[in-house]
């Protein structure tokens, strides 16, 4: 039986388990005695190709209008695409450079060698096993274990393809290092259903920590780390901005969270990435965002607005989206930073 356990990075970027109780009382042990001094950290949520260039378009417009998060973000988080739009913003690339990248992309069909995979399941079955997955478990915890479950039962049939999906997740990175300033990019450990939360000091390639966050069940294989197996870190929460704990002010970006903030009835997620995957309290956009807040932390969530709903379509995997979704991000991003003066 998996030893379904939740985990916190040690110093040094290495991940131990531990029971839920145990972190919460350390968190609040940190927190009573260690108000928040560090100043700013950027939440990047998952949210497919569609939400990685939507973010990619809020950063740079954001810059134009005075706010780099390229260079004043002290922490970046990163989930599943946006593991890769964290991976992007730290490669010191400016922020138009990085929105130019997405919208020189070539206006073309899908190449076979840049589907998800050849071998994936279907979404609609994929989408359906979620929901099951998530009616069936009474706890996040019990839910990251069986969409662990999920994924190791479909490397029967995706793992030929692991290679190559790793290839081409690198091939989008800037650069293939780790930068020096902070960054946290987010898995879930097939094994165990455990937090796996990637730094420098991990003693994990960047390309790697990347595409284990990515690794959605049923489309992608698990990624293997060092003898363990890790899935997309969406699996835990779509944002996981409860790792930005510990920062004054805390900007997330959040492609899928303007379709509900918080779990729905049953809280089952809305329709996208993650569609079907139960949120349990706690794993939320909504009841991180407020944690933070009891915490001394000023959150601000950007989600799209309806130009860039309707520029990401429905299908948060489809290349033909990132053009649009990244000029309409630039757009709503320089709206939206007269509200976020953080110096």
């Amino acid at each position: 039986m998996s030893d379904c356990r939740q985990s916190l990075p040690l110093p040094g970027g290495a991940a131990q388990s531990r029971s839920r109780d145990s972190a919460r009382a350390d968190n609040a042990a940190r927190d009573e005695h260690s108000p928040v001094t560090r100043h700013l950290a950027l939440v990047l949520g998952g949210g497919g190709a569609a939400g990685n260039a939507w973010e990619i378009g809020v950063i740079a417009g954001l810059a134009e209008a005075g706010l780099d998060l390229t260079a004043d973000a002290d922490l970046v988080v990163g989930t599943s695409a946006g593991a890769t739009a964290a991976a992007q913003v730290r490669s010191g690339m400016p922020a138009a450079d990085l929105l130019a990248a997405v919208l020189s992309e070539p206006d073309r069909p899908v190449r076979p060698s840049e589907r998800v995979s050849s071998r994936s399941l279907p979404m609609a079955t994929v989408f359906d096993r979620m929901r099951a997955i998530g009616a069936a478990a009474t706890s996040a915890a019990e839910l990251q274990c069986a969409m662990g479950a999920f994924g190791l039962e479909c490397d029967r049939v995706l793992e030929p393809d692991a290679e190559r999906r790793r290839a081409v997740v690198a091939a989008r990175l800037p650069r293939r290092e780790w930068p020096d300033r902070p960054m946290i990019l987010v898995a879930v450990d097939a094994q165990t259903g455990a937090l796996a939360a990637f730094d420098r000091d991990s003693g994990v390639d960047l390309a790697d920590a990347v595409t284990a966050s990515c690794a959605l069940p049923g489309l992608v294989p698990t990624h293997g780390i060092n003898g363990g197996r890790y899935i997309d870190g969406g699996v835990r929460s779509a944002e996981n901005a409860d790792l930005a704990s510990g920062y004054a002010h805390v900007i997330v970006l959040s492609p899928l969270g303007g379709r509900s903030l918080a779990p729905t009835d049953g809280g089952a997620g809305p329709a996208g990435q993650f569609e079907g995957l139960r949120r349990f309290p706690g794993t939320d956009l909504a009841s991180q965002a407020e944690a933070l807040r009891e915490q001394g932390s000023q959150v601000e969530v950007i989600t799209p607005d309806a130009d860039s709903r309707a520029a990401m379509g429905t299908n948060q995997m489809d290349l033909a989206t990132r053009a649009p979704a990244a000029r309409a991000g630039f757009a709503q991003g320089r709206q939206e930073a007269a509200g976020l003066r953080f110096r």
